[in-house]
């Protein structure tokens, strides 16, 4: 796992001629205006989502430096971007309230491990087992989270204490100059590529209201994003003094760094295949974990909140042209630079070119084909792309994507069941064969059972499994259970054409099988007589 990385790092700094997109001075000077959008686009999400998690914006912004940079340097997928993203600030809100920022910083530690530990087990592997309904719901429902977010813009502190719309005649200036960037953005690649179009939105609506002095919200209303550079710093928690301490310490943290590491991979994973379909690359997946857990161990020892991809950061990278390492680096160092020596400027900002932006990756990330799709898909499929969209909306990413997995899986697992049936016939010495078509496993055990008459049966039947495979400990308790009816009547029943697994899978049950010949290739049938009692302990 250590090489991929290291050369993963080789290449970020060396051009790489045999890349799809090798770094050649045309794509570097696209790569680092990209970067610089998105570091534009950055700066606000990261001091938002650091006021969602409770703690200091700079912990938001030196999260994005920190993650974005490494990740960008050994990540899976050149072009992605990661950072401080809301799905984890709304769980490390609670751990912050409770027991303060250091725990916070201690867990994204642990957070980090466990993510590498994934990564050098292969669990990202895993996220191959998201169906296609699940990945449309996935980026419709962050699409709608995107959107949702940025209304935050267009609202102000009221004098009780709460959010409310911002006056008339200032919102509509809002609105006037988000559409602005809209329209540059949307129009400007008809004319020219030569700067990304949505650097060009924020430029021009920047200087637009700085010149003319328009009373509008901006970067630093929010708050100041000045700042030195990150400092290397152990979380200060009682962990290390005693065991009794550790363990404490530890039954805090842990219930929150595992969530928070399978959320985070499992937005990264998402994300890496999204972007992976836009650039046409594959692979990355274990790289992607090792890399978001070297960021998020770093993270945590440099006073960061700890992160994940971003989809809507990625999506304005890519489609700004980014699509090299270089990109994900010069936005990480873009940012610091906002920090450490440009805040006064990024300050000035307005709020209303960035959500313009955001407004735009809105409506390129969401999959607007998904309304055709869902009329010709089967009806399930068209349920798991609203379900997921809305769970995602609702609750979080990970719940939407485990519900819609979940819901895959059940979905599939009863069309299987249904697929059970048998076709009888008399052989020419009298038994009575049942061909067996469909898979048997724990959803079609009860069909298959109802498929044999044991009462009318001669004295000798034969189960033929050349059209079925035996699948797993409930098909081999259902066997049992008929040759257990069989055997009570008298009868004797023998199986058939078992494949290579089959055949293993029932030997394995403990001599379930009698004869230990097979005929894994059908040139031979050889029938099987089942041993009863074996299975039926422990009801």
């Amino acid at each position: 796992m250590l090489k991929p990385v290291l050369t993963a790092f080789a290449e970020s700094i060396l051009p790489n001629k045999s890349s799809a997109y090798p770094l050649t001075a045309a794509q570097a000077r696209t790569d680092l205006l990209s970067g610089l959008t998105v570091a534009l686009a950055l700066v606000p999400e990261a001091v938002a989502f650091a006021f969602v998690a409770g703690v200091n914006p700079l912990v938001g912004l030196y999260a994005a430096f920190i993650v974005g940079l490494v990740t960008a340097c050994i990540g899976g997928r050149p072009g992605m971007i990661s950072g401080a993203t809301g799905a984890l600030a709304v769980v490390m809100v609670a751990l912050v309230a409770e027991h303060g920022v250091e725990y916070l910083f201690a867990t994204v530690v642990l957070m980090g491990i466990l993510q590498i530990l994934a990564g050098v087990l292969r669990l990202g592997k895993f996220i191959r087992l998201v169906p296609q309904p699940v990945m449309m719901g996935f980026v419709n429902g962050l699409a709608v989270v995107i959107f949702l977010a940025q209304l935050g813009q267009f609202k102000v502190m009221g004098p009780d204490g709460t959010l409310m719309w911002m006056e008339s005649g200032r919102l509509m200036m809002m609105l006037a100059l988000v559409a602005l960037t809209m329209l540059i953005v949307w129009g400007l690649p008809k004319i020219t590529n030569v700067i990304p179009a949505p650097l060009a939105g924020i430029a021009i609506t920047a200087v637009i209201v700085i010149v003319f002095g328009i009373n509008v919200p901006r970067v630093g209303d929010l708050a100041s994003i000045q700042g030195g550079l990150p400092q290397f710093h152990i979380p200060m928690v009682p962990m290390f003094e005693s065991w009794a301490q550790f363990g404490q310490v530890m039954h805090v943290i842990l219930p929150y760094a595992v969530i928070l590491a399978a959320i985070g991979l499992i937005e990264s994973l998402l994300t890496l295949n999204l972007v992976g379909e836009i650039k046409g690359e594959r692979g990355g997946v274990s790289q992607e974990c090792v890399a978001q857990g070297v960021a998020n161990l770093v993270t945590g020892f440099f006073g960061g909140m700890g992160g994940c991809a971003m989809i809507g950061q990625s999506m304005i990278n890519v489609k700004s042209g980014g699509r090299t390492r270089l990109a994900g680096i010069a936005a990480a160092l873009f940012l610091l630079a906002f920090i450490v020596v440009a805040s006064p400027l990024i300050e000035q900002i307005p709020l209303a070119a960035l959500v313009g932006v955001m407004f735009m990756v809105v409506i390129g990330t969401f999959a607007w084909n998904s309304f055709k799709v869902m009329r010709r898909v089967p009806r399930l499929d068209a349920f798991v792309i609203v379900l997921v969209t809305v769970v995602t909306v609702f609750e979080d990413l990970a719940i939407a994507v485990v519900v819609g997995v979940i819901v895959s899986a059940l979905a599939y697992a009863w069309q299987n069941a249904k697929r059970i049936h048998a076709q009888t016939s008399i052989s020419p010495d009298g038994a009575k064969v049942y061909a067996i078509q469909g898979p048997l496993f724990f959803g079609s055990t009860d069909g298959f059972l109802e498929a044999f008459d044991v009462a009318g049966d001669p004295p000798h039947v034969i189960v033929d499994f050349a059209d079925s495979r035996v699948a797993d400990q409930s098909a081999l308790t259902a066997i049992e259970q008929l040759a257990a009816k069989y055997e009570a009547a008298g009868k004797m029943l023998q199986l058939r054409h078992l494949s290579h697994d089959c055949h293993r899978l029932l030997a394995n049950a403990g001599q379930l099988i009698v004869d230990s010949d097979d005929d894994p290739d059908y040139q031979v049938a050889t029938d099987y007589n089942v041993r009863t009692g074996i299975l039926a302990g422990g009801h």
